[in-house]
């Protein structure tokens, strides 16, 4: 098997077994029509979902919203942010609540993406490296979606969160930047009307 050896491969490579991601057997024609996804089809037909599947999402399409993840530019290239990965269900329920009761956070992936400036080693204000870190943690977060739904998954993105409860579900002190919940889509929705692009843009 053939995978794209500059996304994965410094990702997922052991030492000892030479393993390569993904780590469970998919079938070549699956990941050449994923990785060739045309990127503005996958930005023009994601639609954010509520409702998803009682189904659970393969390891190996989890990597792959992991490893584009790791692509996202970053300051400095520190990649000042971490992803909690939620499997437990008691933790899930608890991040319903911290997340303004909002019951869809319970899904079949919950990815939180924290900030973590301390990884920066950039010499700004403190408050310079804070908003760096949360940038490339929104970053990580949006490209994650993207890959969730060019894999054939929908998402939703949490930004309604109560900081401290997230920090202490999560036991650390890493301020949440947003949460992702994806999984298989009940129905696939089309995407609603966007305003107009003359609208959008000003020039000056």
């Amino acid at each position: 098997m053939s995978f794209p050896i500059d996304i994965f491969a410094r990702m997922f490579t052991d030492k000892n077994t030479q393993l390569l991601y993904p780590k469970e057997e998919v079938p070549n024609h699956d990941v050449a029509d994923i990785v060739q996804t045309n990127i503005f089809n996958v930005m023009l037909n994601r639609r954010s979902q509520r409702k998803f599947e009682n189904r659970d999402v393969e390891e190996w399409k989890l990597e792959m919203i992991f490893a584009a993840a790791d692509t996202a530019p970053t300051a400095g290239g520190f990649q000042g942010f971490e992803i909690y990965h939620i499997k437990n269900q008691e933790i899930k329920n608890k991040l319903v609540e911290a997340a303004n009761n909002q019951p869809y956070v319970n899904a079949p992936v919950v990815l939180v993406f924290c900030m973590n400036p301390k990884r920066i080693k950039l010499n700004f204000p403190p408050e310079t490296i804070r908003k760096f870190s949360q940038q490339d943690a929104t970053l990580a977060a949006a490209y994650s979606q993207l890959a969730a739904h060019a894999l054939g998954l929908s998402s939703i993105w949490i930004g309604m969160l109560d900081e401290d409860k997230i920090r202490e579900v999560l036991g650390n002190e890493l301020s949440p930047s947003s949460i992702l919940c994806a999984g298989y889509p009940v129905k696939m929705l089309v995407p609603k009307p966007k305003r107009n692009l003359k609208d959008l843009i000003h020039e000056i």
